[in-house]
């Protein structure tokens, strides 16, 4: 009986392995593609009317924003009724506003001084562009104001003294964090955690946008935004770098949605994949869309009862009908359910920023309108925006009254000309 066993056994071994193999079946796992996998060219002209138009742009919503930062779009409609244009900035200077009292129409605030140290540094570093030499550059600036309160006239003349300490105060905490990222790992992530009083702030958005300029795709912009973004926490990093690739984004489209879409295929450090939580900034930028798409497709009623009435009151200077404000004011709404504690939160400052560019359909004037007149951090909000849009359209297609009010008041009165840095940034 044990050899019939053992004889079958070998039997079944013998016929199995006369049997065909399967054939092994693998199949394999998508591979992602570059967004944008050509090399964007322009020529010289084209450049710098873009790059120019970027500036100018950004400049314009910092200068549409300046007189009314931080308010409540109540109080704007009381003061201004619908903003459509540039207002005398009347506000207390300060070292994160316009460094002077009360100026006019088309004065800016840190958000267009953030240009033009960009602008310098990226010129004094052409091929060494990183985390190193960006923190250096601010300490390097910091350092050489200090220095010159030791000068004779600083203390001969206190209102001298003053300015520059303003000056001194402005980047001071920015210097604080670069200064902890040059000595150690340790020091740089408690200076880093107590930044702007440890919030999520959106440091990076004031500056990183610039990276966009001279990238040459938007995976380049995106990788050294991030990796110039030492300042932000957390997902605030992933938003500096995704407005950076947005603005090179608008180099080569004017299409609002290949701009927009950038931030779901745009993802070189995987923040998709997070466990539980996936990317923040796309789940934003998603569901923002979403919910404005909704509203523009709502059928309203021709005429509305007195609570509405009060509710969605008009204000003088809106250029659209009762039906348009009324979906604006929605939208308004919907956004300040989701306000955060300060008012310069990065998240919130990427959500305004993706609702206003996607109700105002690419348009350059509706979108900065619709920001600046929502209120909160509105100059940050409108100087992003308005850059973006500024890439997309270029200087020539600004509007004439805006672009021209804005470059003339940042040379004579703000000592920034937008147009000697755009060509400072061609011929790099």
């Amino acid at each position: 009986m044990i050899k019939y066993f053992f004889f079958l056994s070998c039997f079944l071994i013998a016929c199995s392995s006369c049997k065909e193999k399967s054939p092994e079946i693998e199949l394999s796992s998508p591979k992602k593609v570059a967004y944008a996998e050509d090399t964007l060219q322009l020529s010289k002209e084209e450049r710098y009317d873009k790059i120019l138009g970027a500036l100018v742009g950004s400049a314009i919503g910092d200068a549409m924003g300046a007189s009314t930062e931080m308010w409540h779009r109540k109080d704007i409609q009381l003061k201004y009724g619908y903003i459509t244009g540039l207002t005398p900035a009347v506000r207390e200077q300060s070292p994160e506003g316009t460094w002077e009292h009360n100026l006019t129409a088309g004065a800016t605030t840190d958000d267009t001084r953030w240009k033009y140290l960009m602008v310098k540094y990226l010129s004094a570093h052409k091929s060494d562009r990183n985390a190193s030499t960006f923190a250096k550059f601010i300490t390097d600036y910091y350092g050489g104001l200090v220095e010159t309160l030791d000068k004779t006239e600083m203390k001969t003349d206190p209102d001298l003294l003053d300015a520059q300490i303003e000056k001194i105060d402005w980047v001071k905490e920015w210097a604080r964090v670069a200064l902890a990222y040059q000595r150690s790992a340790e020091e740089y992530q408690k200076a880093q955690n107590r930044f702007y009083g440890g919030e999520m702030s959106c440091a990076g958005q004031l500056y990183t946008p610039m990276f966009g300029l001279v990238a040459e795709t938007p995976e380049d912009a995106y990788s050294i935004a991030y990796d110039h973004a030492i300042f932000d926490l957390g997902y605030a990093k992933d938003i500096s770098a995704l407005v950076s690739a947005m603005t090179q984004m608008a180099l080569r489209t004017q299409n609002m949605d290949s701009i927009l879409n950038t931030a779901i295929f745009v993802d070189p450090n995987g923040y998709q994949d997070s466990r539980l939580v996936g990317r923040i900034a796309s789940a934003t930028s998603d569901e923002a869309i979403k919910k404005v798409l909704a509203i523009k497709q709502l059928l309203l009623v021709d005429s509305l009862v007195t609570k509405d009435t009060l509710l969605f009151r008009m204000p003088k200077g809106f250029q659209g009908s009762q039906k348009d404000w009324v979906r604006q004011e929605m939208v308004y709404r919907l956004l300040e359910k989701d306000e955060k504690a300060i008012a310069f939160h990065s998240g919130e400052i990427w959500q305004i920023l993706v609702i206003g560019m996607q109700f105002g359909e690419g348009d350059f004037q509706k979108t900065l309108q619709f920001i600046v007149n929502y209120g909160r951090d509105n100059d940050t909000v409108a100087a992003v925006a308005g850059m973006i849009l500024g890439a997309k359209d270029g200087f020539g297609n600004l509007p004439k009254t805006l672009r021209e009010e804005v470059v003339k008041v940042s040379r004579e009165q703000m000592g920034i000309d937008l147009e000697s840095l755009a060509e400072e940034m061609v011929n790099q």
